[in-house]
């Protein structure tokens, strides 16, 4: 089926997309649409009445046809005579495979029971914030009376899965006026014979709770804010952030390596500094989506602003260790011989206060994510307490949900990471040749990218052009000045959390015999390549240190470094300083784990910055070539007889910084086709 061919997939889509983009009435990958319909079957040539819903993991916001399940309605509602109880849940979703029609598509999800078993032919299920206040509060049904008459019936909370549909479907039976369910401690779930119908459902019970909720709520559902817990002024906070993040890094990363996303929206900041936020921050999130991203809880940093950076780590290592005991007696409360083990005890929110909000996960769209979510747990939090008592699920539900056997095979059918994943990866001068294509060539192996060049709109428009804000960010940063390096660095920080990895890459080259060489020329060639080098380095390696995650620093020098050619003295003698700093470094910061390499390109034209500048028609001038042919020219001087293109430099960079090289440091790697002149000796 297409969307051409079908209006009913066609109507569902169209639904999804507008529903699932806004998100008052769901979070990203969160909640799942249905429709039903008749269509031939091209087996038999009978009629048929199929069920379409979003599949396992999908995002309303962007569904599109490949992202549903299909299922034949009259053997998905034939389960309910081989159902056995809620204590046989997880049979159900295998056999839901024995019910699909047709091939392809999605894996059916554990809410398929709630779209097929319910007798309307539109179904929509969805996780408003405004929804799940009432869903949350510790009256919630007689709010849920109090908010909608008759037309929106309270489900006390249940797991997903078959027998949730069923509840949901007996209430459609016996409650004709009723449009939609309240589900204790979850979301909402409404329908209707249309799509148009089921979506204006949806929405006039989201609408209808919002409304309720700014009518009779509390101006103040947090209390009164806490001296000392206000916002600090946005640079301030910012700047504070930045030199926290590397060491909240760590804190997240003791049981694998994560990405990070800071926010200090202003949601999050009322919620930090509010008198409620320890007790409503230790109570944890309910909605199953939330806790799935956000773990049960937060770490939450009880300082106050007036502290300094040094009384935060100390405070934040206490506390670290804190939450994981505390985490890992959560697990053993609850875990059972066919438990799955202990996924990490480390937080995936850590709040601090007037700074704001840091959250964790295997790459940027997982932490960003994990924000989002914990933001929508907030709204939850204050619609609940504004007009009753938040009480989210009990914490044993919670881990019921956490450490789901069905959560778990998901988890296992999730691909192997890329080499580079959950990577922080910072590249200087890469907004064209090699240090594009190394940041490109990062970026496909699953690292997270700053390109950082002297012209920051070329370096957005490389970035845009690798993938959006979760994959690359372009800054602006001139490498000889320690200011501007500090804060390329510091973008790091704030857009991905932390930095693994540093190219150093920035350069230029002015091809003149000694007489003809400038002492401008000379400064101005070290400044960018020596100085600018170590002003990299010594910043990105801070970063790293405070991370205690190791890392790679890798400096792009060239042939030149080793080679002794003619006209060349300023470029050629930066490179050799370039060189050595590689193995003074690698010496220096080895006992952080910090490897430190570099790579000797030669004859990179094609493609080249330096090259396009100037430099190669003055190197084709010294060698008396055309200088369109001088990418031939130095292939030919070579061993391999083979031409040097900027992806061959960024295939060393990522192959040297992988785990395979994890033992190699101090390495100059030639990637020149074979100069025999300029062997290592």
């Amino acid at each position: 089926m297409t969307e051409s061919t079908n209006t009913t997939v066609a109507q569902l889509l169209a639904r999804s997309n507008r529903l699932g983009s806004d998100p008052r009435n769901t979070n990203y990958a969160g909640g799942n649409t249905s429709a039903k319909g008749h269509v031939t079957d091209p087996v038999t040539g009978d009629t048929v009445e199929l069920l379409w819903v979003k599949g396992s993991g999908g995002d309303l916001g962007t569904l599109t046809e490949n992202g549903l399940a299909t299922l034949r309605l009259d053997r998905m509602r034939s389960l309910v005579d081989v159902y056995r109880g809620v204590d046989h849940e997880d049979e159900m979703v295998a056999a839901f495979d024995y019910c699909l029609h047709g091939k392809g598509g999605a894996a059916p999800s554990i809410d398929t029971a709630m779209h097929g078993l319910v007798g309307a032919a539109h179904v929509d299920h969805l996780h408003p914030d405004s929804g799940i206040a009432i869903a949350t509060a510790a009256d919630g049904e007689q709010l849920t009376k109090n908010v909608f008459g008759e037309k929106v019936v309270w489900i006390p909370w249940r797991r997903p899965g078959f027998q949730l549909g069923l509840d949901i479907a007996e209430v459609h039976k016996t409650h004709p006026e009723a449009v939609g369910t309240i589900l204790g401690g979850h979301g909402i779930t409404a329908w209707g014979a249309s799509s148009d119908e089921a979506e204006a459902n949806s929405r006039w019970i989201i609408e209808t709770a919002q409304r309720y909720l700014d009518e009779n709520g509390s101006a103040t559902p947090f209390g009164e804010t806490v001296d000392g817990f206000t916002p600090l002024p946005v640079d301030e906070r910012r700047a504070r952030a930045a030199a926290l993040a590397p060491h909240l890094r760590r804190i997240a990363s003791r049981d694998r390596p994560m990405v990070g996303h800071f926010s200090d929206a202003d949601v999050v900041l009322e919620f930090i500094a509010s008198e409620k936020l320890a007790p409503l921050a230790e109570l944890g999130t309910s909605c199953p989506d939330h806790f799935l991203r956000t773990k049960v809880k937060p770490l939450v940093l009880e300082l106050p602003t007036s502290a300094t950076i040094d009384q935060y780590i100390a405070r934040l290592t206490e506390l670290h260790e804190a939450y994981r005991k505390d985490y890992l007696a959560y697990y053993n409360r609850h875990a059972t011989a066919d438990t799955p083990p202990v996924r990490g005890a480390d937080p995936a929110i850590i709040l601090v206060p007037g700074v704001g909000m840091f959250s964790y996960g295997k790459d940027k769209q997982t932490a960003r994510v994990a924000g989002e979510f914990y933001t929508n747990a907030v709204n939850v939090m204050r619609g609940a307490e504004s007009v009753s008592t938040y009480a989210p699920i009990d914490e044993s539900e919670k881990f019921r949900i956490e450490y789901w056997a069905l959560e778990e095979a998901k988890l296992q059918r999730m691909p192997a990471p890329r080499s580079h994943a959950s990577r922080i990866a910072l590249v200087t001068g890469a907004a064209s040749g090699i240090g594009r294509a190394i940041a490109t060539r990062l970026a496909a192996q699953g690292a997270c990218v700053v390109i950082a060049d002297l012209d920051g709109e070329k370096a957005r428009a490389a970035a845009e052009a690798i993938g959006n804000t979760d994959v690359a960010i372009g800054v602006q940063a001139d490498v000889t000045d320690s200011a501007q390096v500090h804060a390329a660095v510091d973008a790091a920080l704030l857009a991905f959390g932390g930095l693994d990895l540093l190219v150093n890459n920035a350069g230029l080259s002015i091809s003149k015999p000694l007489l003809d060489t400038t002492e401008q020329d000379w400064d101005l060639q070290h400044d960018v390549m020596a100085k600018g080098s170590f002003l990299v380095a010594q910043a990105g390696a801070k970063a790293m240190i405070d991370q205690g995650l190791g890392g790679d620093i890798v400096y792009i020098s060239s042939k030149n470094s080793v080679f002794a050619g003619p006209n060349n003295i300023a470029y050629s003698a930066v490179k050799a300083d370039q060189a050595h700093q590689v193995r003074l470094l690698a010496a220096e910061l080895g006992e952080h784990g910090i490897k430190v390499n570099g790579i000797n390109p030669d004859g990179v034209v094609r493609g080249s910055g330096i090259f396009a500048g100037g430099w190669g028609a003055k190197r084709a001038a010294v060698y008396g070539v055309d200088e369109e042919k001088l990418g031939e020219f130095y292939a030919q001087r070579t061993l391999l007889k083979r031409e040097v293109l900027p992806e061959h430099v960024a295939n060393a960079a990522a192959m040297i910084t992988s785990d395979e090289f994890s033992h190699t440091t101090g390495l100059h790697i030639p990637v020149d086709a074979g100069v025999a002149a300029a062997f290592l000796r």
